[in-house]
């Protein structure tokens, strides 16, 4: 299922233009979306690592993870999508699931596809939207899961770019 079209969206998929590493993000979260995204993970096999630092450990409980003290190393969970994306989730805040992904590894419709594929998961599973932000320039989405429509959607005009 292809939600968008590659020349459609390329332009906000140029490292050189926005950033390699877009912030994706489920806003208005809780814990128990955090859990939902982690136990999502497990029931689609996706291969994963959690660290702590140099660390790594079995995927704790999102309550664990988020009660850590605020002096800790943030952790990070890393998802390979199949062997070549990968998306790395920061447990930065409980408000707020936010992950990253390497645009360099987005190229093309198939890994787009596959992008998209994560994100409508990520979105059905919480039934909230995922954003995808220009790296460091957060609140302006160009494109993300919108739950009413069930599919990734364009939120911003390519030709703007």
């Amino acid at each position: 299922m292809t939600d968008l079209l590659w020349d459609d969206v390329k332009c906000f998929f140029d490292p050189d233009l926005v950033g390699s590493l877009p912030d994706v993000r489920v806003p208005e979260a809780s814990v128990e979306d955090w859990q939902a995204v982690l136990d999502l993970v497990a029931e689609e096999g996706w291969k994963c690592q959690y660290s702590e630092g140099e660390m790594v450990f079995p995927v704790p409980l999102a309550e664990a993870v988020l009660s850590r003290p605020a002096d800790a190393e943030c952790p990070d969970l890393r998802v390979w999508l199949t062997d070549d994306v990968l998306a790395i989730f920061r447990f930065h805040a409980e408000d707020e699931v936010d992950f990253d992904v390497d645009l360099r590894e987005l190229q093309g419709q198939d890994r787009l596809d596959v992008f998209c594929g994560f994100l409508r998961a990520i979105g059905r599973r919480l039934g909230k939207p995922v954003l995808m932000d220009p790296e460091g320039d957060s609140g302006h989405s160009v494109l993300g899961f919108d739950v009413e429509a069930d599919r990734v959607v364009l939120l911003a005009d390519p030709q703007v770019r």
